[in-house]
């Protein structure tokens, strides 16, 4: 059933409706199990508008395995993705960077505030996000350390290649996960692709991973596709790879590979001169799975990031 969680009348005569769907094959009782899907929050993160729709599709072609309720917010931040553009129109502000929200707040702060309102009482919220329009990530889970204990079971049933502990953007306190986290409500960040676009790939990886969740945890009594144990960034360390210099990057590698050291990653060239500015290698081997898709660059910009110090044989590297 798809219902407006908040509707925000708009000064031209408009509404902005921030929608949920809410899947549900049984008698709704407070002891049905519930897991909730985010998406949405930045307008330039499509990845998880397939995710939504691959959800809900593969629930309707077996609406008799469906045990609890599945809740589905597709688009946090309607504007923004109705305009490709990450924050909110016009303000500019962070939609991740304004929760829980106040009831008595600003409009947005109002939103933000009956988000995570309709989210209580979630057994666990996935947030999933896609990366940037200039890097491309590998489908990972994002977690604070601060809640590790009680999120890394979950994560490790989302069929993701990776799990970073503590990425800093995913563990502001600000952020949707980690307000639920704090109030009790078991959230994790999902990140994979790319901004403005769909890997359709790793979309149905995740998707997998979602439904053995749920199966896990007595929501989905269907077949669930067999998944993979992720490399964990406990067990290592996250090296970031910034250019040296401006120019065009032209990678020389795969994302989601096993890099050993002294390989090449890439080069910066100079398209007037014709001359290699700069080649970048690893200085250790590891997983690398961010890798920048964008060719412009300028020095400083984030070109790679490898976890490093894990071994070759784990199941989430792909060669």
């Amino acid at each position: 059933m798809i219902e407006n969680i908040t509707l925000l009348e708009l000064p031209v005569g408009e509404h902005l409706a921030i929608r949920r769907n809410r899947i549900c094959y049984k008698k709704e009782s407070k002891a049905l199990g519930r897991i909730a899907i985010v998406s949405g929050t930045h307008g330039d993160e499509l990845e998880g508008q397939y995710i939504c729709y691959e959800v809900a599709r593969r629930i309707g072609e077996r609406p008799e395995c469906l045990t609890g309720i599945v809740d589905i917010y597709p688009a946090l931040n309607p504007l923004g993705i109705d305009l490709a553009n990450r924050t909110l129109p016009i303000t500019g502000v962070d939609m991740n960077r304004m929760f829980p929200g106040s009831k008595d707040g600003n409009a947005m702060e109002r939103i933000a505030a009956a988000v995570v309102d309709d989210l209580i009482g979630a057994d666990l919220c996935i947030d999933v996000h896609a990366s940037d329009i200039f890097v491309q990530e590998i489908p990972q889970v994002r977690l604070s350390e601060e809640f590790a204990d009680r999120m890394l079971p979950f994560a490790k049933l989302m069929n993701v290649d990776m799990i970073w502990m503590n990425a800093t953007a995913t563990v502001h306190e600000a952020t949707l996960a980690h307000s639920l986290n704090t109030m009790g409500i078991p959230a994790m960040v999902v990140e994979l692709g790319q901004g403005n676009s769909i890997n359709m790939i790793y979309g149905n990886q995740v998707v997998d991973g979602i439904f053995n969740v749920m199966h896990e945890m007595g929501l989905w009594t269907g077949d669930v596709a067999p998944t993979q144990m992720p490399a964990i960034s406990s067990d290592g360390k996250v090296e970031f790879i910034r250019s040296e210099a401006e120019g065009i990057f032209l990678s020389r590698i795969q994302h989601n590979h096993f890099v050993s050291m002294g390989e090449l990653i890439g080069e910066v060239v100079d398209p007037i001169t014709g001359e290699v500015k700069s080649r970048i290698t690893a200085d250790k081997i590891g997983l690398l799975f961010t890798l920048r898709n964008y060719p412009l660059v300028y020095e400083g910009d984030l070109l790679a990031r490898i976890l490093t110090d894990i071994t070759h044989n784990s199941s989430a590297i792909r060669e």
